[in-house]
């Protein structure tokens, strides 16, 4: 497979334990993150982006934050299968924990020669990944706990610190359009636990999948990403503009999550889990439908 060609490469190159570090800070990610970050920036100034200034804050926040974030929770889980964004983790390597609160720090310090609205939604995500992942508190092991953490910190707070680099003041269309993305969020979450419900019950977890079971997830989901279009269509119609380009999006979701929910008995971990790839789709197309529908003027 070119993903395990490309890991070999880089071992070949790097050497094994190196390898190990930059697979744990999962880049598979990064471009995911990126895009949803830049959709915040985009909204702003358009391609009128300082350039200095979203490079530094590109490397804060997915470089240092996210990679950080994701070093730190697989120092902590240890998984044996696979994790998102990493298929075959190799072990985490001893220093993985240091290493990723090293990243985490340098990003909430760094992070404050941005704007404020960067600076304090950048510092914000910082104390949640330290409360995600880290004992005592490890809040993804308590269900319900690791929904809002996520839905704030990728959903919400992503976007906001994407048009908060740039300086400008952040009008309520972009507020309530952040807002949705935290409920698009809850509509991702579960599709990325259900397939890794039998490692998180063997640790002793309660996730938000295995309290509710996984009707209930996938119905739950499917909810809120119809939620999150409604307030997506009133953030248009305050900033001005018609929301018949959210329709796509919104069909997308629906088109996986409903089926999956009426037919989740029959289907496999793996089918589970692409099925989560299915709706990383579908939020890039929301991405898009957002760009073409609030595009500055």
């Amino acid at each position: 497979m070119p993903a395990f060609a490309l890991r070999r490469a880089g071992e070949r190159l790097l050497g094994p334990g190196a390898m190990a570090y930059l697979l744990h800070l999962r880049p598979m990610e990064w471009p995911i993150v990126t895009a949803h970050f830049l959709l915040g920036a985009l909204l702003a100034a358009g391609l009128r982006l300082p350039p200095g200034r979203a490079l530094l804050a590109w490397f804060v926040f997915v470089v240092l934050l996210n990679g950080g974030t994701l070093a730190i929770n697989s120092a902590f889980d240890r998984d044996e299968g696979d994790i998102g964004y990493l298929r075959r983790p190799p072990p985490p390597p001893k220093g993985l924990a240091p290493a990723a609160a090293a990243m985490l720090a340098a990003a909430a310090g760094l992070g404050f020669l941005l704007p404020p609205l960067f600076a304090w939604s950048n510092a914000a995500c910082v104390a949640m990944a330290v409360l995600y992942s880290v004992p005592p508190a490890r809040l993804k092991a308590r269900a319900g706990w690791d929904l809002l953490i996520n839905c704030l910190g990728f959903g919400l707070l992503t976007p906001l610190a994407g048009w908060g680099l740039t300086g400008r003041p952040l009008p309520g269309w972009m507020l309530g359009v952040s807002v949705g993305f935290a409920l698009l969020f809850g509509a991702l979450y579960p599709p990325t636990q259900i397939y890794q419900m039998g490692e998180d019950r063997a640790r002793g977890d309660r996730t938000l999948a295995i309290v509710l079971g996984e009707s209930a997830s996938l119905g739950l989901a499917a909810g809120l990403a119809l939620a999150a279009h409604l307030l997506f269509a009133w953030g248009a119609v305050r900033a001005g503009r018609g929301p018949a380009w959210l329709a796509p999006s919104l069909a997308a979701w629906l088109g996986i999550l409903l089926p999956w929910w009426a037919r989740w008995r029959r289907w496999t971990p793996a089918r589970h889990q692409a099925g989560m790839y299915w709706c990383l789709g579908a939020w890039a197309l929301t991405d898009a439908s957002l760009l073409a529908l609030l595009w500055p003027r």
